[in-house]
């Protein structure tokens, strides 16, 4: 229909090599016309690309790894790649079978971690598939890792209640079957914990409640706190957004009034954070998508092993900023 060579057409479609402005918009309305789209297994076979990337996630219903999700699809999306998700449970049959089977079948360009803490021979088996490996987390030595500070993370959040003028600062974080992948709610509690130490203010076993970094657990944790005779908190520190939205929801129903009776804070920068007025560390989820997804297409576009095996570089660290917004406020004795 164009008039022209398979080669030109190819040339056209791809943007490698010289094509005439000429031969090109007839390449394109030619396509236009036929609603032609490249075979995706056709272009694998020519190319030793399937245009397709690879993501593990250790949870797929959490808020924080949809908005990353998000993030990382745009971004790929944008350059014409798909995305294959893949969920890495606790199961250790399910889990075995995405190392062993599924990610040797060769579907996918490069494989993205999303918060997953994995286990020597799981690296070991990502690094035999010969293709890049960008982790966000960590970070390990033999992975590229996007990186964030949670101990500063939760640091942050805390000194800004303490510069308020609190001291009897509660904090909801995770117990130890809910401490995976990296231990990031025991790096949010010590980063927590540091700051008391740092202002000088006594640590109070009472004032911790573990909750499972949801609504629900964040509900029913302040209502716990609240609830206990002489030891009322004037703020709460909640290791994630959700647990302070469902703070929140509690500090309400049990008539308190925040910030002006309770301050909360939280942390990831979660849709609804603005709804409810909540000060939050904004960890810019979707954003270390886009970061994570630009790292793969720039690891594909260059030496592969140079992506793979980096020991003696640093982590890429990710950003993180408070953003104060209504629910805290100086202590009503202050």
């Amino acid at each position: 229909m164009a008039g022209v060579s398979t080669a030109t057409v190819s040339r056209a479609l791809s943007g490698r090599g010289h094509v005439s402005d000429t031969a090109k918009a007839r390449v394109e309305a030619a396509v236009d016309s036929l609603g032609y789209v490249v075979s995706a297994p056709a272009s694998s076979l020519a190319s030793g690309r399937a245009r397709n990337i690879g993501v593990l996630v250790p949870f797929l219903e959490r808020w924080f790894f949809g908005a990353v999700l998000a993030g990382t699809a745009a971004e790929l999306m944008r350059h014409g790649y798909d995305i294959t998700l893949y969920s890495v449970t606790e199961d250790a049959e399910l889990r075995r079978n995405v190392f062993d089977t599924l990610l040797r079948r060769k579907r996918v360009d490069g494989i993205i971690a999303v918060s997953i803490a994995l286990g020597d021979a799981e690296i070991e088996r990502l690094l035999a598939l010969d293709m890049p490996v960008i982790a966000i987390g960590g970070p390990d030595p033999r992975l590229r890792t996007l990186t964030i500070d949670e101990v500063a993370v939760a640091r942050l959040a805390t000194e800004h209640l303490l510069a308020l003028g609190h001291h009897d600062i509660a904090h909801i974080g995770a117990s130890a079957e809910f401490d995976l992948d990296f231990h990031i709610p025991t790096q949010r509690r010590q980063g927590f914990e540091r700051a008391l130490e740092q202002a000088g203010v006594e640590l109070r076993p009472a004032l911790f409640e573990p909750a499972d970094f949801t609504v629900e657990g964040g509900f029913r944790a302040a209502t716990r706190l609240l609830g206990r005779p002489g030891e009322r908190p004037t703020a709460i520190f909640a290791a994630s957004d959700e647990m302070a939205i469902g703070a929140i929801l509690a500090a309400r129903e049990l008539g308190h009034r925040v910030p002006a009776d309770l301050s909360i804070v939280g942390v990831d920068g979660h849709d609804l954070g603005e709804f409810f007025r909540l000060t939050t560390v904004d960890q810019f989820p979707a954003a270390q998508g886009e970061r994570a997804a630009t790292a793969m297409l720039e690891a594909l576009n260059g030496p592969v092993d140079a992506a793979r095996r980096a020991p003696e570089a640093a982590p890429d660290p990710l950003p993180f900023e408070l953003v104060v917004r209504g629910s805290t406020a100086r202590p009503a004795a202050v």
